[in-house]
């Protein structure tokens, strides 16, 4: 596998389509997680810009529970909480005494079971959505090739914010 001058994996130029949807999906990852490298604690809770109240870390919790919506409770059917509690649903708020290492360790770990959830999984395999979430869709099912795209479109959205954020904390840019 290649990697980028700052250790990120390439997608491999030509593959099949789920090693490639695979292969996208962990660039982006790698990148957020790249926006947060060598930042203090302070840095990493520094809002986007008024009236957002965006920060590098609270993109990685959020992160995590997309991981978990999309792949547990979606793909696997799986009745689980949110991520950091039931006041945040959408993983956004900050809590004083959770840092990067905390929050990145969670982050990693709903990644890895999302992984295990679509091992053996088609890209044609489906998951359901709440009947609230198909009217938006369409159907209330979507296959696991939906979600990939859909996942890495999420990653690439929020690390476009990321972008923004850490231009702001400390003026790289680049990532």
């Amino acid at each position: 596998m290649h990697t980028t001058p700052d250790g990120r994996p390439v997608p491999p130029a030509h593959a099949g389509e789920r090693a490639m949807l695979e292969a996208w999906l962990d660039f982006h990852r790698a990148t957020l997680a790249l926006k947060c490298a060598d930042l203090k604690d302070d840095q990493l809770r520094r809002a986007a810009a008024a009236p957002s109240s965006m920060t590098l870390l609270g993109l990685v919790q959020h992160l995590a529970e997309v991981e978990r919506n999309w792949f547990q409770r979606i793909f696997a059917g799986q009745d689980v909480p949110p991520v950091f509690g039931r006041g945040n649903h959408d993983g956004f708020a900050l809590e004083p005494g959770r840092g990067l290492a905390e929050v990145t360790a969670v982050w990693q770990a709903e990644i890895a079971r999302g992984r295990e959830l679509i091992a053996d999984a088609t890209l044609d395999d489906s998951g359901r959505l709440s009947e609230q979430d198909a009217e938006h869709v369409g159907d209330q099912g979507v296959s696991l090739r939906w979600i990939l795209v859909h996942m890495i479109e999420e990653y690439a959205r929020h690390n476009g914010h990321a972008d923004l954020i850490r231009e702001g904390v400390d003026g790289v840019t680049g990532t």
